[in-house]
């Protein structure tokens, strides 16, 4: 399997003012200009698509849009690829009007086991989020065996599934960036004596220098 991950175009919570309350908001300008920059790029470089998935919240859906048109599969949403914060611990959606409003004031990798939304009951930590994503990538791999899967997320989910990849403890070291629309590519080969995964590359942005849209 071909995983391709791809974070969603420039949100408010992108922008230097944002003070860590948790919105599910869509793109901004500059992000719908990303969205439709990776539209015209994705065909010409990725070959045909077996899969396409996307997090059910609204940067991502906005997102995914630009790519409906290019890509003849359809948009499969997963609420486990939602960022951080935004499922409970039972991996379900937080429904829009109970979205937690802000976020704890650490940052989730300095205490992976306490709640990221302390503010309401039933609120997941970095390690609920892991499980959920790592539960997303292990059915992917299930299912599309010797297929090309894109998934259209979040930095945070990006971040997990590295992670997950690589067996990372708890404790993170290392922060993995990734610039809205950045393209991660990772592929699962099973073999039997070696290493199950391969990263070809991470936070690729050929389509925004090409288009001026960084």
């Amino acid at each position: 399997m071909h995983l391709y991950l791809i974070r969603h175009g420039q949100s408010v919570i992108n922008l230097d003012g944002w003070e860590g309350t948790n919105l599910d908001e869509g793109l901004t300008d500059l992000g719908r200009r990303q969205a439709f920059a990776l539209a015209s790029w994705l065909p010409q470089n990725l070959g045909a698509v077996d899969a396409l998935y996307c997090s059910s919240m609204r940067r991502a859906r906005e997102t995914v849009e630009a790519l409906c048109g290019v890509l003849a599969v359809p948009v499969r949403y997963d609420d486990r690829l939602r960022e951080i914060g935004n499922n409970r611990i039972d991996h379900t959606a937080w429904p829009p009007e109970q979205l937690p409003a802000r976020y704890a004031d650490y940052w989730s990798s300095s205490r992976p086991f306490s709640s990221i939304v302390p503010s309401v009951e039933g609120g997941e930590s970095y390690m609920h989020f892991r499980t959920r994503v790592g539960w997303f990538v292990e059915e992917a791999v299930e299912e599309h065996q010797d297929q090309v899967v894109v998934a259209v997320c979040h930095g945070g989910v990006v971040e997990a599934i590295f992670d997950h990849v690589f067996n990372i403890g708890p404790w993170r070291r290392c922060e993995v960036w990734n610039h809205n629309t950045g393209i991660s590519h990772f592929q699962y080969v099973a073999h039997p004596t070696r290493e199950t995964w391969r990263l070809h590359y991470h936070n690729r942005i050929d389509h925004l220098l090409d288009e001026g849209a960084r």
